[in-house]
């Protein structure tokens, strides 16, 4: 068989396995293939632990589909020794099918070093194979779904009445025009993830509105298992129960958002009195063993961040992040305007963060794009934020619509994932438009509306 035939055979959807399941540090591999054109072939990419893009190559994209395959025959038990030299072995002579003139003994050095180099990645270490750089904007072309869906379970309104336990100053969901629509049931929602699955999205985030308020959650997580799975909440339900059942149910990470360590201006923000009912939900996700992140939208109120990063990492937090605000959808908008910061305040504030956070061992990100130029960036040692609209992120609302990301909710959605083909969606003119405008890379989003102007625009959004 030559490499042509196999691809067009073998390559139609997403492989996934994961390896050293039961212990720490498990690394999930999900093998993504482009879109198939004779004329125009391009390599796939492997994203480890929903989070690392790796391009990989012909030859390496042959291995790993093989290796997947054979690891997966042994899933739901342990591997021993015999079973690994199973597993290579086997892996060799499916792969000699495409490729007869290489050595086993290459084969197993690739599965290797191939390996490590996943390995490498997932837990942040040195990566000592030149794997290249992948910019994903320029391999949109041969994407055929965006590498993450946020799932939208939970609506702001519900029977005419508030569907969240807050009610927070700069919401991005509360007062659209989707706010009110119906909740879709159970099985739905497994419907939509299955779908997701054979559409080859390797990760979803339950979001909402507050998605802990759906008592279904640890079922819908829980059928969720193929994804990598990822929950955002305010963390008020998060008792030590609640997060072993989410640790049970195989959930991979968890972001909370805090406004402050001050418990006045942190209850200021969300509409209510809540901050330990927040606090103790970021101490029982980590006491169960739950990767998490602690995000902080930036204003006014709260820009003595680095004070809730001493807070935060006297708890136990290693990981967090920050946006600034784009002001929509809320419930209080004219005081989330009022709030807002300019870009050289917020420059001042992670300016201080970062130093705090480099010399105490915790990980920071800002995640708002167009707001800070990059050499910023680059002086304090941060990833540049970009738009992933339509690229690397969609989004599906509380009652089925697809739109570009989860901040975009006003407007005409793009289609809705139970009526409307994959194709369908993904080939929207506006989808396409989006994409494009995503793949420039350029860290600009097209919703941001700077400090002082116009309040007239109705679209966009940031983390709850």
């Amino acid at each position: 068989m030559n490499l042509k035939q196999y691809m067009r055979e073998n390559f139609t959807e997403v492989r996934h396995t994961t390896l050293n399941p039961k212990g720490p540090g498990a690394v999930r591999i999900h093998l993504i293939p482009p879109k198939f054109d004779d004329n125009k072939p391009a390599a796939s990419v492997a994203i480890i632990n929903g989070q690392d893009i790796i391009p990989v190559n012909y030859a390496w994209s042959v291995l790993l589909a093989e290796f997947i395959n054979e690891v997966n025959k042994y899933h739901g038990r342990e591997v021993s020794d015999e079973d690994v030299s199973n597993i290579l072995n086997a892996t060799c002579k499916n792969v000699k099918k495409v490729f007869p003139v290489i050595s086993k003994k290459r084969i197993k050095n690739d599965i290797r070093t191939m390996m490590e180099t996943f390995e490498q990645v997932a837990y942040g270490k040195e990566v000592t194979t030149d794997i290249g750089y992948m910019n994903i904007g320029e391999y949109s072309e041969h994407m055929k779904a965006p590498h993450r869906m946020d799932i939208m379970v939970s609506a702001m309104e519900k029977q005419g009445h508030w569907n969240c336990n807050q009610c927070c100053v700069h919401c991005y969901a509360a007062g659209q025009t989707d706010s009110a629509e119906p909740e879709l049931t159970t099985e739905q929602w497994k419907k939509i993830l299955d779908s997701l699955k054979e559409i080859g999205i390797p990760q979803v985030t339950f979001t909402g509105g507050e998605p802990t308020m759906r008592d279904d959650l640890f079922e819908l997580i829980d059928h969720a298992r193929w994804f990598i799975s990822r929950l955002n909440t305010n963390g008020i339900k998060l008792t030590k129960e609640y997060c072993k059942k989410l640790h049970d149910c195989e959930l991979d990470s968890v972001q909370i958002t805090f406004y402050s360590h001050d418990r006045e201006t942190h209850n200021r923000l969300v509409g209510g009195d809540h901050f330990d009912e927040t606090v103790s939900g970021i101490e029982n996700a980590l006491e169960a063993g739950i990767s998490l992140s602690v995000n902080t939208p930036l204003c006014t109120l709260n820009k003595d961040y680095t004070e809730t990063l001493k807070f935060l990492k006297s708890k136990g937090v290693t990981y967090v992040t920050c946006s600034g605000l784009i002001t929509t959808g809320n419930a209080l908008k004219e005081n989330s305007e009022a709030l807002q910061l300019s870009t050289e305040e917020i420059k001042k504030v992670l300016s201080e963060a970062t130093d705090y956070a480099y010399a105490n061992g915790m990980e920071i990100s800002f995640t708002s794009p167009g707001w800070i130029e990059g050499s910023f960036f680059e002086a304090h040692a941060l990833n540049t934020p970009s738009c992933g609209a339509c690229l690397s992120n969609m989004a599906i609302t509380p009652g089925g619509n697809v739109v570009p990301c989860q901040s975009w909710l006003s407007g005409k959605p793009l289609g809705n994932i139970l009526k409307d083909s994959w194709e369908s969606i993904w080939n929207n003119e506006e989808c396409i438009k989006h994409r494009k405008h995503s793949a420039l890379m350029n860290g600009d989003c097209p919703l941001k509306k700077p400090a002082g102007s116009a309040k007239t625009n109705n679209e966009g959004g940031q983390d709850k």
